[in-house]
């Protein structure tokens, strides 16, 4: 990404139809529906999940967010949810990866690096190859309770910069952004794309006043208003 692009957004934790529609209204790319997890805010059955993902116009991305680890799970996942990225939370080994593009032709793969230090560069690299996009949170997955997204921390942006320098995919940057950091975040690491979720919800909900500000802070003009119903 250049210094003057403006990158895409996505907004996860989308909770209901509505919600989608709203963030879809404000500029989202994508949004973010996520299943069952060890840890972390936002979590839906999977019949909520397809509901809401069968609103969704294209082009807009529908990423289910999974935290499993073995490749047959995953597309049965998937075909039950019917999103058309999916967004791997956990480490896979190598040979998933080309299982799960085989068996799910058209959907994108994204894998999520936590960024603990200088050993994640290592590990966006080799997993690189293999996906679509990578995505730079701030979980810990070697925690007892595994912590895979939605901690509303910031990680070391340095070490995310690192990252998109070095890889040929696409890098989305999410962990602890808003809208009071969110440009000092797209200025430092030049992402592809960013992600938030606790930095737009209030009170359980996704908030259209903070989702106003958000967007303002990403086009780096004037806070917006309120567009028209759709």
């Amino acid at each position: 990404m250049g210094p003057t692009d403006v990158p895409r957004v996505k907004i996860c934790c989308i909770g209901s139809p509505a919600e989608a529609r709203l963030a879809i209204r404000y500029g989202a790319s994508a949004i973010g529906l996520v299943s069952e997890m060890p840890s972390g805010p936002g979590v839906l059955e999977e019949e909520a999940i397809a509901r809401i993902a069968a609103t969704v116009p294209p082009p807009v991305a529908t990423f289910l967010l999974t935290c499993k680890q073995d490749a047959a799970s995953i597309i049965a996942q998937q075909r039950r949810a019917r999103a058309n990225t999916l967004q791997i939370c956990d480490r896979l080994d190598v040979e998933s990866y080309r299982v799960l593009s085989d068996a799910m032709p058209g959907v994108a793969l994204v894998q999520v690096i936590h960024v603990n230090g200088k050993a994640s560069v290592e590990e966006a690299v080799a997993v690189s190859p293999h996906v679509d996009a990578l995505l730079l949170d701030s979980g810990n997955p070697a925690l007892a309770v595994k912590e895979l997204g939605g901690t509303g921390r910031t990680h070391d942006w340095d070490v995310s910069a690192l990252i998109r320098e070095h890889v040929d995919v696409p890098v989305f940057l999410a962990g602890g952004l808003n809208a009071d950091n969110v440009r000092q975040a797209i200025a430092r690491v030049a992402p592809f794309g960013i992600d938030v979720c606790s930095g737009v919800r209030a009170d359980g909900r996704l908030s259209e006043d903070k989702l106003s500000r958000f967007f303002a802070s990403v086009l780096g003009g004037a806070r917006p208003q309120s567009p028209s119903p759709t």
